[in-house]
């Protein structure tokens, strides 16, 4: 059944939790924000990869961190504190997510903000990903922001600092290793996550 949801109405958590017709969306502050219906190879791959990599370390070394994939709902509330579905208005589903304080899991994904979060840039996504998700988890917390350029094979890493903001980011480009401060000791070799 096709929802016919109104784009300038603002919703929240609960609302969204009963939409069933099975299309991917956000809710950015309230609004909804249709996502593409499946991402291209590329994009698919580097996922895979960036994924693999992230999970085969948290799974060798501990230290109580998870890695999620889309689809993964992340509920991001204004205050730390909230848990009411029906004062919650932005959920969010990252390409991929590491969430080191398990408290903030539940059988619907996370409530709170990860540790860190990787986004796989694309044509529609570019703008979105690099503006409105950038200040979304900023405020969110979120210490680590990986913005992945397929396109360009380059990662912009932004860390957040004690004020609460992040970096002005670090361009990786080339064939460089890339560390992952939210686990400490791994980096990432771009040429592997980057190679046709």
């Amino acid at each position: 059944m096709e929802l016919s949801l109104d784009l300038n109405k603002r919703y929240t958590y609960a609302d969204y939790l009963t939409w069933t017709d099975n299309k991917f969306r956000e809710l950015l502050n309230g609004f909804v924000r249709l996502m593409s219906p499946a991402p291209t190879l590329k994009h698919a791959v580097i996922v895979s990869r960036l994924g693999y990599i992230l999970f085969d370390y948290v799974k060798l070394k501990g230290g109580g961190c998870q890695v999620f994939y889309a689809p993964f709902d992340v509920r991001l509330p204004k205050r730390p504190d909230e848990k009411d579905d029906r004062q919650i208005y932005t959920v969010v589903q990252p390409d991929i997510c590491v969430v080191c304080d398990n408290s903030k899991l539940d059988e619907r994904g996370c409530l709170g903000a990860p540790d860190m979060v990787v986004e796989i840039l694309s044509l529609s996504s570019q703008k979105y990903d690099l503006n409105e998700k950038f200040n979304l988890y900023e405020a969110a917390g979120v210490k680590e922001y990986w913005v992945v350029s397929p396109k360009e094979k380059g990662i912009n890493v932004f860390i957040l600092q004690e004020d609460g903001k992040y970096d002005r980011g670090t361009v990786y480009e080339g064939n460089v290793c890339v560390p992952v401060l939210t686990l400490k000791g791994l980096t990432i070799d771009s040429e592997e996550l980057f190679k046709d």
